[in-house]
């Protein structure tokens, strides 16, 4: 058994994916915007993480714009029939690079559009709404207007499963009412662990959580205690990072994103056993942040 399949799996939507999964927004150029520097490696790093057994991919149309969803296509169309490609919408990019809230109906009609296109496909796996009240973190407020409108969307056949992204559990409370949400994507990791409650409501419920930034995102973690731990272990500290969390809870779902595939090949690794003694201290790394 390789050390992928060791991650176990979970159900997403209506397909069962391997735990460890692959994120390609680091595969699009600086700040997310633009092409790749190299774009053969970012192609070879696909095709090696399909070709290693991950087949859970986490993509946006509004990573580059438009970048990666093509490299996808490029490496991997026709996609192995196991393949579920998770999409984001509910954002747009601007000319000087940030991140704008798109959530009319033009906007999140065209975006399942432009998936679908720059992907290659008839109907999106599933589809992540991003909830941009406040771009860097949850913020209450209602959901109901995009998500009734993405339904919409699901209605016509375009869509398989919705998930949500930048939520509060409330959101998801109010989601449920409108659509079946089927994941969660919200920043969480060792030392990030707002969601500890919601992860374990979704486990109950049978709803994947897929947290992003599994290893600090654009500020890595650093942590003496996970130095320490990976070196008794003979492990890396973000592999590390990663074990935790395949650890955590059963429904925790992980794409971390690389565009090396030595990063890559390090990350597909992680599925680790951690002694319950290694758990308690790294537990205790968020009490310390």
């Amino acid at each position: 058994m390789s050390n992928i399949d060791q991650s176990s799996s979970f159900t997403l939507g209506d397909s069962s994916v391997k735990r460890l999964g692959y994120g390609a927004m680091q595969l699009a150029g600086p700040g997310v915007f633009g092409p790749p520097k190299d774009h053969d490696m970012a192609v070879a790093v696909l095709r090696e993480a399909v070709a290693s057994g991950v087949n859970h991919i986490d993509t946006s149309d509004f990573y580059g714009p438009h970048v990666t969803n093509r490299l996808i296509r490029e490496a991997l169309h026709p996609y192995n029939d196991d393949l579920v490609i998770v999409t984001k919408i509910g954002a747009r990019r601007d000319t000087d690079a940030s991140w704008i809230p798109a959530f009319s109906r033009e906007e999140l009609t065209q975006a399942v559009h432009d998936n679908l296109r720059n992907l290659g496909l008839d109907v999106l796996d599933v589809v992540n709404l991003r909830i941009m009240l406040n771009p860097h973190h949850p913020t209450e407020g209602s959901i109901e207007a995009p998500l009734t409108i993405l339904a919409d969307l699901q209605r016509q056949g375009l869509i398989r499963h919705i998930g949500l992204s930048n939520v509060t559990a409330k959101q998801v409370a109010e989601g449920r009412k409108i659509a079946e949400i089927v994941c969660v994507q919200n920043q969480y990791n060792l030392a990030h662990r707002a969601d500890d409650a919601l992860i374990d409501q979704l486990a109950r419920d049978g709803t994947a959580y897929v947290p992003f930034f599994p290893l600090g995102g654009f500020t890595p973690l650093q942590s003496t205690t996970l130095s320490q731990v990976a070196a008794r272990l003979g492990a890396t500290p973000m592999q590390v990072a990663l074990a935790w969390l395949l650890h955590r809870a059963p429904n925790i779902l992980l794409i971390p994103g690389t565009s090396s595939l030595e990063h890559l090949r390090q990350n597909l690794a992680a599925a680790l056993v951690l002694p319950d003694h290694e758990i308690a201290k790294l537990d205790g790394i968020a009490d310390a942040a």
